[in-house]
């Protein structure tokens, strides 16, 4: 396993929409792997592979509190199959756009269709936390990030933000 750099707004590649996966093989478990201690790394509980500059329809999450066993789970080609009329705001935040958070309004739950890490085809439902986080990754897959859910003018803070928090860190 390792470390891969996590690519930052406003990197071209974050805007580009990921490629389906023709088979899951050990190649890809070696990618999903690096995504996993990546995440982790980082710290974060989603990353999808786009992140990581390989435009491949593929997401790793975690979301157990930090008190409790780590719960890796792994999508391959994820697609929303249904999702409910009701919405539910949360505070969003995002690796690729570090240190800024702000209220995104997705569907409160979810039914979700993928192939998991040993390519075997789930259909399972997520709400709360678990819907709001898949629905903010596969976004990623579509080059869409979750500041292209505020206004333009908060979207444009957030970016320049980010610039000159990259420039300082560098």
């Amino acid at each position: 396993m390792a470390l891969r750099e996590i690519l930052v707004v406003p990197h071209p590649i974050l805007k580009q929409v990921s490629e389906p996966v023709a088979k899951v093989d050990d190649d890809l478990r070696a990618l999903m792997d690096d995504m996993l201690e990546t995440m982790y790394d980082a710290p974060g509980i989603g990353l999808a592979a786009i992140q990581i500059g390989v435009p491949k329809r593929v997401i790793v999450m975690d979301i157990a509190r930090p008190e409790e066993p780590k719960q890796p789970r792994y999508y391959v080609n994820p697609e929303i199959v249904w999702a409910s009329e009701e919405t539910l705001p949360y505070e969003e935040g995002c690796l690729s756009v570090p240190e800024i958070y702000d209220e995104v309004e997705r569907p409160a739950r979810v039914k979700l269709r993928y192939l998991n890490y040993q390519g075997e085809p789930v259909e399972e439902d997520a709400e709360g936390l678990f819907a709001v986080c898949i629905q903010h990754e596969m976004d990623h897959l579509d080059g869409v990030l979750f500041i292209d859910h505020l206004s333009r003018l908060k979207r444009e803070q957030a970016v320049k933000k980010v610039k000159k928090l990259v420039k300082v860190v560098a």
